[in-house]
């Protein structure tokens, strides 16, 4: 396995199996099936909106790429026999690399990967020509429309198999404007007639075949697959789609499709507490600043109380443990390591489980010494290993009021509560794309 970066992500590349099969390959079918059902998902496009070096289709939403959301929308629903992938063809083995470690074997092999031409029409006709013989109907979907419910992939099955053609669409709630080329208004439209237009975009194989032969012939390029029926006078019906079906077409869109998958609940809350005896002949660190006093704090690290708080909350999150199971004090390679490198390996874990840290409190319970003037190193340094903004950690110092053994001056201890959300989407610096399909 190597790793290479793309658009600013790393990516794995394995040596597997490439991902096809034969156009004309026989598909099982059982004697209770209506329809050999298939999808096309054309996911050959740059993301030229996106305004992002990776294609859209490949940018993550809590560690799932959006093409793999998608597709996992059709391998899911039992109806579906075959889907059949249109890719990039400079970025084919990265992709089929990237279903392997995200899709089972049995998902796998309903799959089919094509490459993708240089518009959404061509990605199309290049997945519908490499379907099994076998195949009654084909369902179209954006490969950046991950949110289908499997109700609407159904309802499109059932009206093509019944009507011929049926596109998913919901009808237009905004008032809509005619607008001048001097962006003027010249009228307002009457929006009772109007639906927006989604996908699953559904036909019968050979009705959809007859519209790209009639395109083909007339050099007509459509939208979508609705207006290539329609140039060859196939009529349409439309289907209830939903407004959580949407198409990750800009910046602005990953955050709707950020809510859409957090509705399932996914911040995590940690709460760690650690305590030391103080001591002679030892430094006393807090947060990585050392702070001149007469004792220091006893441990196998540089016993940094407040910084193993931290770590056991954050670890609580994960669901890990605590600091002792991943960092022995009976391990030589941690005798007084600083706590902060420490911390910066839960930060790699953290990221690894695609998560980041929305904001961390901890107190240290302290009575000698005075602490205010450190406080302020101490949040940067933690923010800084966080790779947060010193804002989103908070510290503060308080006593026992003489009481117990820390009021007695024979240790500190630290509390830490931590929010685990997961991680937003990054986009890459504007690149160079060419299309959009």
């Amino acid at each position: 396995m190597i790793m290479v970066r793309f658009g600013g992500y790393r990516i794995r590349l394995t040596a597997r199996p490439i991902l096809s099969h034969a156009a004309n390959q026989e598909v099982q079918v059982s004697n209770n099936d209506r329809t050999i059902a298939a999808v096309v998902i054309p996911a050959a496009g740059s993301g030229i909106r996106m305004k992002s070096l990776l294609p859209k289709q490949f940018i993550e939403i809590r560690g799932i790429p959006i093409l793999v959301r998608t597709i996992l929308c059709f391998l899911t629903t039992k109806s579906i026999h075959t889907v059949a992938v249109a890719l990039p063809a400079e970025l084919r083995l990265t992709a089929e690399t990237m279903l392997h470690d995200h899709l089972m074997p049995d998902q796998l092999a309903k799959l089919i990967v094509v490459n993708g031409g240089q518009t959404r029409q061509d990605s199309v006709l290049a997945g519908l020509n490499a379907l099994p013989i076998e195949t009654e109907v084909v369902l179209v979907h954006d490969g950046a429309r991950p949110f289908v419910s499997r109700e609407i992939i159904e309802r499109c099955l059932e009206l093509a198999a019944d009507k011929g053609a049926v596109i998913a669409a919901i009808p237009v709630g905004d008032t809509i404007k005619e607008v001048t080329p001097s962006e003027t208004i010249s009228r307002t439209v009457d929006r009772r007639k109007l639906w927006q237009a989604q996908t699953p975009q559904a036909a019968r194989l050979d009705l959809l075949r007859k519209a790209y032969d009639h395109a083909g012939r007339d050099g007509f390029q459509g939208t979508d697959e609705a207006s290539l029926l329609e140039h060859a006078e196939i009529p349409v019906s439309v289907a209830m789609g939903s407004e959580h079906n949407i198409k990750i077409t800009r910046p602005d869109d990953l955050l709707l499709a950020e809510g859409l998958t957090r509705e399932h609940g996914t911040m995590k809350i940690g709460h760690g507490f650690d305590a030391h005896k103080l001591t002679t002949g030892r430094q006393l660190i807090l947060g990585g600043v050392s702070i001149p006093f007469e004792f220091g704090l006893q441990g196998h690290s540089d016993a940094d109380v407040l910084t193993h708080a931290l770590i056991d909350a954050l670890l609580g999150a994960m669901g890990e443990g605590d600091i002792g199971r991943h960092f022995p004090d009976n391990d030589s390679r941690y005798k007084d390591i600083s706590s902060l490198k420490l911390l910066d390996e839960v930060i790699k874990m953290i990221v690894g489980k695609k998560f980041s840290i929305g904001n961390a409190d901890i107190t240290v319970i302290c009575q000698q010494p005075k602490l205010a003037p450190f406080i302020e190193q101490m949040q940067n340094n933690i923010a800084s290993a966080c790779l947060l903004e010193p804002a989103s950690i908070n510290i503060k110092a308080t006593t026992t009021e003489m009481m117990g053994y820390i009021g007695r001056g024979e240790g500190i201890a630290a509390h830490a509560v931590v929010l685990l959300e997961p991680a937003p989407t990054n986009i890459s610096a504007p690149g160079d794309s060419i299309d959009d399909h």
